[in-house]
């Protein structure tokens, strides 16, 4: 034996044992949660999340942010009332105050940015309002009316302005339920529509989507698959619009999504017993993957309605409604935390899809599948 073999030859040996470790803890696929695969699975389904908070400022002993770096949520939405308290202050108090607040909450994110979401559809729903210093709004219902582009494209721009100098990156608009039923409690009622037709829904919200991607803010359409027939309020609870929808309510989403203008769409939670005769919207598969994905062909990012409201809170255990929007094709699952506060709402959800994975009621493909397009949808960002 040469000298340099006898001297080499332990190094030779250190290395091939440490080389069969690193093999078995990377190859490894034990169903019993190896700690690495963990790990991942836990950040994936935190870029699934996006949750409502309380306060008008954050530091890093409060529980979003505890929640963010720690990565078991990949968005958040901020509300200028807290509902569950009955009084006005929640997350929104001044502009200076929210463009402090939301640039904090984006220094907490790690790898992938923050979704920092807000429902600034203009008149009775705007959380940025005037009574703290916001400009003024109108509602989509004014601007459909006047069906006139310059004044939707002027009042689109100031939305979009002011969402960027607020550091939001989503705004939960346009609505594109048709205005079918006027006197619909959610929609109607409220002035939330733009028109009855769905050529003048299209062309306003065409409008406005453009003036807020200029301003590097995504658009999220809703309510699918339309919520404009609606005579409930699904906030309040279960919403039948088996005899009052149609499929021309599907016409903003078809075009739309032609014209590749849509990165997320908002599920609704009503019940059409013609499109699944057991799950409303949000908890169906035959509405989700089939219809949205399936026939109008959108493969960009579902986003629940709030799982809070008393549509599902009422009427399915969070478990099971979990299993079932994840199931169905939902990406980003929403908890407003509003209607219903609970600080902890991030991790136990983490941990019950997570459960739901090694049960096998769920495949990791599918939190996978999600999971890649929330990220895709961020570097748009």
């Amino acid at each position: 034996m040469r000298k340099s073999d006898s001297n080499f030859n332990p190094l030779i040996k250190l290395f091939a044992i440490f080389s069969g470790i690193l093999f078995m803890i990377v190859s490894c696929d034990d169903p019993n949660r190896p700690q690495d695969s963990e790990r991942d699975l836990d950040l994936m389904i935190g870029q699934m999340l996006m949750i409502g908070f309380r306060g008008v400022d954050v530091d890093e002993t409060s529980p979003i942010v505890n929640d963010i770096r720690a990565g078991r949520v990949g968005g958040v939405i901020l509300f200028d009332k807290d509902v569950a308290l009955g009084y006005a202050q929640r997350n929104i108090v001044s502009p200076e105050q929210v463009e402090k607040l939301n640039s904090k909450l984006q220094s907490y994110s790690g790898t992938y940015k923050l979704l920092i979401a807000v429902d600034q559809e203009g008149g009775r729903v705007a959380r940025l309002k005037t009574d703290y210093g916001f400009l003024q709004t109108v509602t989509q219902q004014y601007l459909g009316t006047l069906n006139n582009p310059d004044t939707t494209k002027f009042y689109a721009d100031r939305t979009a302005e002011t969402l960027n100098n607020a550091r939001f990156n989503v705004n939960f608009a346009p609505v594109v339920d048709l205005n079918v039923n006027p006197n619909s409690p959610a929609i109607g009622a409220l002035e939330r529509s733009f028109s009855r037709e769905p050529h003048i829904v299209i062309s306003n919200s065409e409008i406005l989507i453009k003036s807020q991607k200029q301003k590097k803010v995504l658009s999220c359409l809703k309510h699918f698959p339309g919520h404009g027939s609606a005579s409930a309020d699904s906030h309040l609870g279960f919403t039948d619009i088996t005899n009052s929808w149609s499929e021309e309510e599907l016409v903003p989403y078809r075009e739309l999504i032609k014209r590749n203008e849509i990165n997320m769409i908002m599920t609704a939670h009503v019940f059409n017993s013609k499109l699944d005769s057991v799950y409303p919207a949000t908890l169906s598969g035959s509405i989700i993957s089939g219809i949205l994905r399936g026939q109008l062909g959108f493969d960009g990012v579902v986003v629940s309605d709030d799982m809070n409201m008393k549509a599902i809170s009422e009427h399915y255990g969070l478990e099971y409604a979990l299993e079932m929007s994840i199931k169905a094709g939902v990406d980003v699952i929403v908890f407003g935390n509003n209607l219903i506060y609970d600080d902890e709402i991030a991790s136990k959800a983490v941990n019950i899809i997570k459960d739901l994975v090694y049960s096998g009621k769920i495949s990791k493909e599918r939190i996978k599948q999600s999971y890649k397009r929330i990220v895709l949808l961020k570097s748009k960002i």
